[in-house]
C-alpha cells in the first residue's frame, strides 16, 4: 500500500512512496506526529540520480523487518533535496560538522523540534569498512532517545545554537578590485596540475563557474595565463569520459581509478552542469574560435534538447547513472561503456578497430567487468575525421536501442534559467535559431507555470503541474540570468521586464538591507533551525553572487542606480573569500570582471533584426567578449529597451552605440569597428 508520498511531484519522493517505511514529506505534520508519539523523527535527504541513494533504498528501506522498526519507533522524512536546497543545505551544515564529510543519501535523526542530535550519509545493511550497520544505528538512537534523553536534548541543543551562530558577514571589505582578482588568478595557478590539464585532486567536478571568470579575467585584463588555464581544463574534460563521447553531454564527475590510469565517470548527468559546460564551452569558442570548443556547446546543447527536454517545454532535472545492462540487473555505467565485441556487432571489424583505439576501448576494459569508458586519444594520433563522425553517429543508434537510464523529469527553476542563458547565446552565436526558440520555450514554461501575479517563483513543475515548494534565491538569480540572456538574444524586452520583477523581490525578500548580504530564503520563507546564508558556489552559482550579476545585468540596461549598489555591496564577499578559496566563488570573481569592466552597454538600432546589416551587427554585438556586457537590440528610439532611447541610425543606416561608465564611443555602423571596441 503506498505510503505518504504518493501524492508528491518529486519523482524521487515517487521512488519511495511504494516503501514499506511509513514515509512523509517535509511537513509541519510530521512534527507534529513526533511529538504526540513522542520519538525522534529520522530524516532521509537524496535525489532522483544518487547511485547510493538507490542503494540504500533497496538495501534498507524495501527491507519489511527494517521498516517496522523504523514505523515503531521513528517518524520518517524525505526529502528530494533538488526540491528543498534550504533543509538540505541546513542539516548538511551539521552533518559536516559532526563528521567532517558530507554526502548523500544523507541521514539525520532528530528532535520533534527539528534539532538535530545524530548523523551520517550512506548506512549498509551490515557492520562492514568500520561503518555501523543501518540497524545498528537505529537501535543506538532509540536505546539514546529512550534512556538518555537529556544528553540528547544537550547535544541537540548546542548543535542548534552552533549552526545560528554561524550568520556570515562581509563587513566593509568594500568592492572587488583589480588586486583581488589577480591574487584569485595567482591562487588558482597553484592548485592547477600543468601536465594533465586538471585541478589537483583525484575527484575532479567541472569547474565551470571558475573557467568564466577566467576567460573574462582574459577577455579584461589580456591574461595569458588565463586563458590558457581556460583552454587547459576544458580540453581535459573534453578528451576524458567525463564527456559522453557518442551523444554529447557531461556526466558529473570523474575519479582516479588508480596510478595512471584512465579517470572513471560517475554516470549521471544533470541539467546544471550540462547548461553551465554548454555556455562556458560558447564562450570559449567566442575568445578563441576553437572548433572543438564550438562542437562541445553545440553537441552539449543538442544533447539538453534531445533527452532533457520535457512536454511542457522545459528541462528534466537528471538522467540516472544506473541503468539495465540486459540482464535485468540495474547497474552503474550500463548505458554508456562498450566491450570490444560490441563495437564489431555494431560497426564492422575495420571501424571497430579504429573505434577502439580513437575512444580507448580495450580487451580487459578501463571499467567494470571487461567494458571500458569511451575517452579521446591522449596522444598524437590521426583519424580521419569523417570516419569518426559516422563511427559515433552509429554508436549513438545502437546505444540508443539499450535500456536507458531514468529520467527525473521534474522542472527545477534555477536550473532552467541556466540552460535559458546557455541555448539562447549557443543558438545566436552558431545561427542555431531552433536552440533559440528552445531557450524561449522553457521561458514561456516558467513564466505560465512557476511565477505567480506577485512576482513569487515556486522552485518544481512536474508534467504542468506546478510543485508547492517556494523558490529560493537560485531560483530568482538563476532565471533573471537566463531572462537577460534571451532579452539580448532575441530583442523582446518582456523577457527584461521579467527579470526587473524578480530582482525586485531580491532585494526585498532575500536581501539584508543593513549590510547587503544575501539569504537563500526568503525572510517569509519557512522558519528552520537556521536561515541559510552560502555565497560559495557548488555544482551551480552561488545564489548570492548569481543575483549580484544579474542585479549588475539589469542595472547596466534600465541605468538603476538602487540596483548596481545593492550588487557592489553583494560583491563585498567576493572580495573577502576571492584571493583565498577563488574555486569555491567563481562566478563572483566572475561578476566582479563584469563590474571592473563596466559593464559595456550596447544598443544596436536598425529597422528590422532580420535586416542583413542589422542582423550582423547584432551578432557582432552578442559575440564581443567584454565581460557581462548587456545588448539591446531592435528600432530606433525603440521602446523594448531603454538603452535604445535617443539612438537614431547614422546616416539612414543600422548602427551601433556603445558605453560604459558614464561615457560612450562613437556610434558605428562597421561591424569590424564595433568588434575593435568590444575587444579593446
Amino acid at each position: 500500500m503506498p505510503n505518504r508520498l504518493a501524492q508528491a511531484t518529486s519523482p524521487y519522493l515517487l521512488q519511495h512512496a511504494d516503501n514499506p517505511v511509513d514515509w512523509r514529506p517535509w511537513e509541519s505534520d510530521a512534527f507534529e506526529e513526533a511529538r504526540r508519539r513522542d520519538v525522534p523523527v529520522f530524516l532521509s535527504v537524496g535525489y532522483s540520480a544518487c547511485h547510493w541513494c538507490h542503494v540504500m533504498a533497496h538495501e534498507s528501506f524495501e527491507d519489511d523487518d527494517t521498516a517496522a522498526y523504523m514505523n515503531e519507533r521513528f517518524v520518517s522524512v524525505k526529502v528530494d533535496r533538488e526540491e528543498r536546497p534550504d533543509v538540505d543545505a541546513v542539516y548538511m551544515e551539521a552533518v559536516q560538522a559532526a563528521t567532517g564529510q558530507g554526502g548523500w543519501p544523507m541521514s539525520v535523526f532528530m528532535t520533534p523540534e527539528g534539532e538535530p542530535f545524530y548523523f551520517g550519509t550512506y548506512f549498509p545493511p551490515e557492520a562492514r569498512h568500520g561503518m555501523p550497520s543501518f540497524r545498528q544505528v537505529l537501535e543506538g538512537v532509540h536505546n539514546a532517545w529512550t534512556s538518555r534523553r537529556d544528553e540528547v536534548g544537550e547535544v541537540a541543543g548546542k548543535i542548534t545554537r552552533d549552526l545560528a551562530a554561524q550568520e556570515l558577514t562581509i563587513g566593509d571589505a568594500g568592492t572587488p578590485t583589480e588586486e583581488t582578482q589577480a591574487l584569485a588568478l595567482l591562487q588558482l595557478t597553484r592548485d592547477i596540475d600543468p601536465a594533465s590539464g586538471w585541478f589537483k585532486g583525484d575527484t575532479k567536478f567541472p569547474p565551470s563557474m571558475v573557467i568564466e571568470f577566467l576567460l573574462r579575467h582574459h577577455a579584461r585584463a589580456g591574461s595569458v595565463a588565463a586563458l590558457e588555464m581556460a583552454e587547459g581544463l576544458c580540453g581535459a574534460m573534453d578528451r576524458s569520459s567525463l564527456y559522453d563521447q557518442v551523444g554529447g553531454g557531461f556526466h558529473r564527475y570523474v575519479l582516479t581509478a588508480g596510478p595512471g590510469g584512465p579517470l572513471v565517470p560517475h554516470f549521471e548527468k544533470m541539467l546544471y552542469d550540462n547548461a553551465l559546460l554548454c555556455r562556458v564551452h560558447a564562450h570559449l569558442w567566442r575568445s578563441t574560435g576553437s572548433e572543438q570548443a564550438r562542437r562541445v556547446a553545440v553537441e552539449t546543447a543538442d544533447f539538453m534538447v534531445r533527452e532533457l527536454g520535457t512536454a511542457e517545454g522545459g528541462f528534466a532535472s537528471a538522467l540516472d547513472a544506473d541503468s539495465d545492462d540486459g540482464s535485468g540487473r540495474h547497474v552503474e555505467g550500463a548505458y554508456y561503456v562498450w566491450t570490444p565485441e560490441e563495437l564489431r556487432e555494431v560497426l564492422g571489424d575495420d571501424d571497430a578497430q579504429v573505434a577502439a583505439q580513437h575512444f580507448g576501448v580495450t580487451e580487459e576494459g578501463t571499467f567494470e567487468h571487461g567494458r571500458s569508458v569511451l575517452r579521446l586519444p591522449q596522444d598524437e594520433g590521426v583519424f580521419e575525421a569523417e570516419r569518426i563522425t559516422s563511427i559515433r553517429e552509429r554508436l549513438l543508434r545502437a546505444r540508443q536501442q539499450r535500456p536507458a537510464p531514468g529520467r527525473d523529469d521534474k522542472v527545477v527553476a534555477a536550473w532552467n534559467g541556466l540552460a535559458i542563458a546557455a541555448l539562447a547565446e549557443t543558438g545566436a552565436y552558431f545561427d542555431r535559431p531552433d536552440l533559440v526558440e528552445a531557450a524561449a520555450a522553457a521561458a514561456d514554461l516558467l513564466v505560465r507555470l512557476h511565477l505567480d501575479d506577485r512576482g513569487r517563483l515556486v522552485r518544481t513543475s512536474r508534467d504542468g503541474r506546478a510543485g508547492a515548494n517556494a523558490g529560493v534565491l537560485e531560483d530568482y538569480a538563476d532565471v533573471a540570468e537566463g531572462f537577460l540572456a534571451l532579452a539580448s538574444v532575441t530583442g523582446d524586452g518582456a523577457w527584461l521586464d521579467f527579470a526587473g520583477l524578480l530582482l525586485g523581490q531580491v532585494l526585498t525578500r532575500f536581501a539584508d538591507v543593513d549590510s547587503g548580504a544575501l539569504y537563500d530564503t526568503a525572510a517569509d520563507a519557512e522558519r528552520l533551525i537556521r536561515r541559510p546564508q552560502d555565497p560559495t558556489d557548488n555544482a551551480t552559482p552561488a545564489g548570492w553572487t548569481a543575483a549580484a550579476g544579474a542585479l549588475l545585468g539589469y542595472a547596466a540596461h534600465t541605468g538603476s542606480e538602487p540596483l548596481r549598489a545593492a550588487a557592489e555591496r553583494a560583491l563585498g564577499v567576493v572580495t573577502a573569500l576571492g584571493p583565498r578559496v577563488p574555486r569555491f566563488i567563481g562566478w563572483g570573481l566572475a561578476v566582479a570582471e563584469a563590474l571592473l569592466d563596466g559593464p559595456r552597454e550596447i544598443a544596436v538600432v536598425g529597422p528590422d533584426l532580420a535586416d542583413g546589416a542589422t542582423g550582423v551587427l547584432h551578432r557582432t554585438a552578442l559575440q564581443g567578449t567584454a565581460p557581462g556586457a548587456v545588448v539591446a537590440a531592435g528600432t530606433p528610439d525603440g521602446t523594448e529597451f531603454p538603452l535604445l532611447a535617443g539612438r537614431p541610425l547614422v546616416d539612414g543606416a543600422p548602427a551601433a552605440y556603445v558605453c560604459r561608465n558614464f561615457t560612450c564611443d562613437a556610434p558605428t555602423t562597421d561591424p569590424e569597428r564595433l568588434r575593435t571596441v568590444l575587444s579593446r
